[in-house]
């Protein structure tokens, strides 16, 4: 029993998927048959709202972008009915220069279903519809999200949609958007008339003819030879008759496919021009930005070794001010080994003559103080003489001065 249900099932499915092939197959069908006559009919009228070719084609498009579009799920559960402006709305948002902002605002269009009607005559003016249903095609996201599987933008016929809709640039529509006629609630109904014509198939004109001459074998028993040769001749007649007309039919039928197959080549060699001047900026573009990033390259180049070599110099400029520095803290005062005997003797007379009266003795000459002062230096130990390199010249001066005053024995009276 489970196996029967899992069968039936399955069998549904490949009914139902089946029903949603041959819908998207008749719809694409049908636009494409109104596309062509559109263009036939811009030849020679201009097409408005008032247009039965037009109304055709936009209840074919909505039709299409209806197609199996999901409900509004409300708060309760219950699933309302949604139009195909809500799914435009936000697959067409990052369209560069779109209409859907001005659209939104406009405040004789109020409901979804006349904003949507308004948004294809305004494309249709704009000649971007083919770019808009394009750009909404990518958005394969918002596509699954608004459109249940099966539906015709989800399908493999979505590419031939925007391309059969490229065909409607080369008509100039004028349309007046007063919100007249957009809000109407009946539903949209295609007219399929203006696209059926009966073809009839090589058998059945091959019936027709049997029948014709069987008719007329049978007249002719009972007829004379005049009239045998009357039926004869009519059946030839309408044999070559429908020869022709076989012919005829085959030739249109040859003839608008090679028109649309010529409008298709004209459409995809634009297409392709267009693609290969935009290949040709952007590889240009390319070249300059390479060309351009490598002068910078250059140039950056160039500034870090100008900044090495200015880092260079500095760092020898540092230790050469370094080394000056050390030298200079180092050798600003001498030692009291490297005195000039002669400079402390007269130092010490100048200072003598100074304090004469407050001295006991003095020294008798020059050479006595020269004496005194050799004696003093050899007295002195090199520890001694190394502790006292470091001071201060005014401390210096004093310390021989009271050395000289040790080793010569003298009693100095100081103010």
């Amino acid at each position: 029993m489970a196996s029967l249900n899992l069968g039936f099932n399955g069998a549904r499915k490949k009914t139902a998927a089946r029903i949603r092939a041959v819908e998207r197959r008749n719809l694409i069908t049908v636009c494409r048959f109104s596309v062509k006559t559109l263009i036939d009919r811009s030849c020679f009228e201009t097409i408005d709202d008032t247009s039965a070719e037009f109304i055709n084609f936009v209840s074919i498009l909505e039709h299409i972008l209806s197609h199996r579009l999901k409900g509004q799920v409300s708060w309760f559960g219950y699933e309302s009915p949604r139009s195909f402006w809500d799914y435009i709305r936000i697959a067409c948002s990052k369209v560069p220069h779109s209409c859907i902002h001005s659209i939104e605002n406009m405040e004789n269009v109020r409901s979804s279903k006349a904003k949507g009607r308004a948004w294809i005559r305004v494309a249709l003016m704009e000649k971007r519809l083919s770019e808009y249903i394009s750009a909404a095609l990518r958005d394969f996201k918002t596509t699954r999200r608004f459109f249940e599987e099966g539906a015709v933008v989800l399908g493999e016929e979505a590419g031939l949609l925007a391309d059969t809709l490229i065909g409607l640039n080369a008509i100039d529509f004028s349309f007046c958007l007063k919100g007249e006629g957009l809000d109407e609630s009946c539903p949209v109904v295609i007219d399929y008339t203006p696209y059926l014509k009966f073809t009839q198939t090589s058998d059945s004109i091959s019936s027709d003819e049997e029948e014709m001459r069987t008719l007329g074998s049978s007249g002719s028993e009972a007829g004379t030879p005049e009239s045998h040769m009357a039926a004869s001749l009519l059946a030839d007649q309408s044999t070559w008759y429908s020869k022709s007309k076989r012919l005829e039919q085959k030739y249109r039928v040859v003839m608008e496919q090679k028109g649309y197959l010529e409008e298709l080549v004209c459409l995809r060699e634009a297409q392709l021009s267009e693609s290969v001047s935009q290949n040709k900026s952007l590889l240009q573009r390319l070249k300059d930005t390479e060309n351009s990033h490598k002068e910078e390259k250059k140039q950056l180049e160039i500034i870090i070794l100008e900044l090495q070599d200015q880092l260079t110099v500095m760092k020898n400029y540092d230790l050469r001010s370094r080394q000056e520095l050390t030298s200079h803290l180092t050798n600003q005062w001498p030692s009291p080994g490297a005195l000039d005997t002669n400079a402390v003797a007269l130092d010490t007379l100048l200072y003598r003559k100074r304090t004469a009266p407050w001295e006991e003795k003095s020294f008798q000459s020059l050479e006595q103080l020269s004496a005194d002062m050799s004696l003093s230096q050899t007295s002195l130990e090199p520890a001694q003489l190394n502790t006292h390199s470091l001071e201060s010249k005014a401390g210096l001066t004093h310390w021989h001065r009271e050395g000289l005053r040790c080793v010569c024995g003298k009693r100095i009276l100081r103010l």
